[in-house]
């Protein structure tokens, strides 16, 4: 890990006077929606920080509304920002910046639509956020939030932005997948107006700095995400499943290659493996894979469990033998950063099969910790799992190897200790300057 070296221990950039020690640094997060089942690092990122003793405001763009949440996600819920698009609140705030700094408001306003013009998406969702972002702003600059952090490079790095123009506070953002593949709008000037930017991966920090430009590379920092090494963990029994036990964990998307894994389930049935694959998740294409699964007769062998919260899921990797992610680029340039579902699985001791493209080989190392295949290719999925399906030695010595790799690279702990260091050192270098 790049980062992991660079920096002081935490405890050497505890400082007096206007700067804050760890214990009095307060951190307000953005991010789309919240609570998202399948956001599991944005929770457990803040909540790590929590327990380093960083006080953490949430202000989400939306609530999301759905039927499983994880536990750990309910108090912060009654806690969240919840804002709608307008209110007497907003039209408030608004009016007090207008008043108190009319240039500003003006200029921020003129900034983000001019930026975010030519993109519905982004254009329309910047009207969208643009009167809560300033009512956030406000009501962070009169909690005393010394940094503004947010998750994905889209209208949370925006909202940064905003909060950013108007009060002078420092933020920051981390750019995961899919909010850097498929639209960049604005990117360099968010880049450029940050104090730092933190990518899950290299092959993001490569994208970035060619996109922003190479004056950008180093305010760029790797920092991957990270699981729960204590929560996560290989069973201290392996199992003895009377069939060969496969589970995918993943929203039903075109990018997670769903429709890749029935067809290598198709042919696994049809070689006579003895075997059942798990899939957990929620999603568009949800309708599509049920009756693709129907068409290739394979009800008897896959089943589908829907949304799980994480209790349920590190049940299921308990009892499972292998992970599996087909994952592929869609056609609109839609990409994986690196599944935190395939950390979750080597931390627990168990070899993935994966598509190895954008950040996944930065994650599983092909032959070692799992497979990796090319995206698309049912034929080299069902040739991989049959590969572990008759050879528990070699299953257990990638669940090894993996669970080694997670721990070096991808512990929550250790990653989030990582992000608080650039939370402090940024606030530090703004104490100094004013």
């Amino acid at each position: 890990m790049e980062i992991a070296t660079d920096y002081q221990p935490l405890a050497s950039l505890f400082v007096d006077g206007n700067s804050p020690s760890l214990q009095r640094l307060k951190v307000a997060y953005i991010m789309s929606r919240f609570p998202k089942l399948t956001e599991t690092f944005i929770l457990y990122e803040m909540l790590a920080m929590e327990e380093m003793g960083i006080s953490v405001e949430i202000y989400p763009l939306l609530r999301e509304h759905q039927n499983v949440a994880h536990a750990e996600s309910e108090r912060w819920v009654r806690r969240a920002h919840y804002m709608p698009f307008l209110s007497l609140p907003i039209l408030q705030a608004n009016w007090h910046y207008l008043l108190q700094k009319p240039l500003t408001y003006l200029k921020t306003w003129m900034k983000v639509l001019s930026g975010t013009f030519g993109s519905s998406n982004f254009f329309f969702g910047a009207l969208g956020i643009l009167p809560k972002s300033v009512y956030f702003a406000y009501k962070i600059e009169k909690q005393g939030v010394h940094h503004v952090h947010a998750h994905f490079a889209t209208h949370p790095a925006v909202s940064a932005l905003i909060i950013n123009s108007l009060t002078g506070i420092p933020f920051s953002f981390t750019a995961h997948g899919s909010d850097l593949h498929v639209d960049r709008r604005m990117l360099k000037q968010k880049v450029e107006t940050a104090a730092f930017v933190i990518t899950i991966s290299a092959y993001n920090k490569e994208m970035i700095a060619e996109e922003c430009g190479e004056s950008t590379r180093a305010k760029i920092h790797l920092i991957h995400c990270g699981v729960d090494l204590d929560v996560f963990a290989p069973s201290p029994q392996k199992p003895n499943n009377a069939s060969f036990e496969i589970l995918c964990t993943a929203s039903y998307e075109e990018v997670k290659g769903h429709r890749y894994l029935v067809e290598a389930c198709r042919l696994l049935k049809e070689r006579g493996l003895r075997f059942t694959c798990h899939l957990v998740g929620e999603g568009p294409l949800r309708r599509q894979i049920e009756k693709q699964i129907a068409n290739a007769g394979l009800n008897d062998v896959i089943r589908m469990h829907g949304g799980l919260p994480r209790t349920k899921i590190k049940k299921m990797l308990s009892s499972a033998d292998v992970v599996v992610l087909a994952s592929v680029p869609t056609s609109n340039g839609k990409r994986e950063g690196i599944p935190v579902v395939l950390m979750e699985a080597m931390a627990s001791g168990l070899p993935v099969v994966a598509s190895g493209i954008s950040g996944i080989p930065e994650l599983v190392d092909d032959n070692v910790s799992g497979f990796l295949t090319a995206p698309r290719d049912a034929a080299a999925l069902a040739d991989a799992l049959d590969k572990l399906s008759s050879n528990p030695e070699l299953r257990m010595r990638m669940g090894r190897n993996g669970r080694t790799k997670v721990e070096r690279e991808f512990s929550l702990r250790t990653n989030t200790e990582n992000l608080a260091r650039l939370f402090l050192r940024s606030n530090v270098a703004t104490s100094q300057m004013n």
